[in-house]
């Protein structure tokens, strides 16, 4: 048998590929692609908070692929666009289950964004093989339906109505509220809740009134709610309405004090209202990403998104994490298994904080921080940000 003789430039080339492994990096994935959708408006009234949600995804995937991809697969993010309706989501939730029927190699779904559209898709998602996310949706029923393969990265309302009702009678000093929710059922459930907390604080509540969704002018609500005579408004919805009643609210003369949801805490909200924005609160659930995460994280952000980071940037970018973790414990990408281990994490450190689960899929640590508008832009006031 001829005895094999490697030339001196051939070795070179392999002792130079054996140090690139051993030194140069993590290897690319080898296994192929497991795919993450992202369901979320990304058109229509609600296209900036979707959009947000999509590009903190697709910076966790980016980074994850160059880390070596998960479990030497290489994560493929798809957006999917809900249009914030209710029968879109369920159409998405149909092309998802089309997907895994076909045999693709789907780990899970971040979203929806709203709570309407979450528990619409929740009904085909709850029988899929996958693990959803959801990166904002807040109604409490959500993680009371028995659901094994749902968790948020959020707090619930329940949780948002207790703070947000202590902030405006112990902070405030409110007395008399008027809470105004838009017809959503988020908008619905937030505002029982929190007329509820109030109640048991001590607080009246003088009006409780519904508007539209997507409503921009307010001509009959303004005066009810200036004969009821508050001393402080809450408003739960999002941020096509709110500060858009915030601007008729001091254009009438009523300029006490006014807290939104979670729902208005975009850049859209101070744009839209103007110099009406200066001094409304806004409570959300989580902090600025410009105050969690460092100048490489929001350079990475601008090169995959072309845009600066907003308010739901980091919740996408965590949801992604808590999928990508679960994976990591399980050793796994199958979805029980991923489902399983998710709840038994003792912490997935993210910019929104440490991450751990109940049996239900919510946070055992449920963060709400409240801002300010303070000179044109958002002030964290609650946690003290000091």
């Amino acid at each position: 048998m001829m005895r094999s003789v490697v030339k001196p430039a051939v070795m070179l080339v392999l002792v130079l590929g054996l140090l690139v492994v051993a030194c140069g990096g993590p290897p690319e994935p080898t296994k192929g692609e497991v795919i993450v959708y992202v369901a979320v408006p990304l058109s229509g009234f609600q296209a900036n908070g979707g959009q947000t949600v999509l590009g903190g995804a697709r910076l966790a995937a980016e980074k994850i692929n160059r880390a070596g991809g998960l479990l030497g697969y290489n994560v493929t993010v798809i957006g999917l666009d809900d249009e914030s309706d209710s029968e879109v989501a369920v159409d998405i939730a149909g092309q998802v289950e089309a997907a895994v029927s076909e045999g693709q190699n789907v780990l899970g779904v971040i979203g929806h964004l709203n709570s309407g559209q979450t528990l619409a898709a929740m009904e085909i998602y709850q029988d899929l093989p996958i693990v959803v996310v959801t990166p904002t949706a807040s109604e409490v029923s959500l993680t009371q339906r028995g659901y094994r393969n749902f968790f948020r990265v959020n707090a619930n309302d329940n949780t948002q109505a207790r703070v947000d009702a202590r902030f405006l009678v112990d902070n405030l000093q409110a007395r008399r509220v008027a809470v105004v929710y838009n017809d959503d059922p988020y908008g619905q459930g937030l505002g029982q809740l929190i007329a509820g907390e109030l109640q048991g604080l001590g607080a009246e509540v003088v009006l409780s009134l519904q508007v539209a969704v997507e409503q921009s002018t307010f001509a009959d609500e303004v005066p009810q709610i200036m004969a009821a005579n508050p001393d402080a408004v809450f408003y739960a919805g999002y941020e096509v309405e709110a500060p858009y009643l915030r601007l008729d609210l001091v254009e009438a003369g009523l300029e006490v004090p006014f807290l939104a949801s979670d729902g208005a805490f975009l850049a859209a909200t101070i744009d839209e209202a103007g110099v009406a924005g200066e001094g409304m609160y806004v409570s959300a659930f989580g902090p600025r990403p410009e105050a969690v995460v460092d100048e490489t994280w929001i350079r990475e952000y601008q090169a995959v998104e072309y845009r600066n980071p907003d308010t739901y940037s980091i919740n996408g970018y965590a949801a992604m994490e808590v999928i990508a973790e679960g994976a990591r414990e399980a050793g796994s990408i199958e979805a029980g298994e991923v489902a399983e281990a998710i709840r038994n994490l003792t912490g997935v450190e993210t910019p929104m904080g440490s991450l751990s689960y109940d049996d239900q899929g919510d946070l055992e640590d449920q963060r709400i921080y409240i801002f300010q508008v303070q000179d044109g832009d958002w002030v964290q006031v609650y946690p003290s940000s000091e």
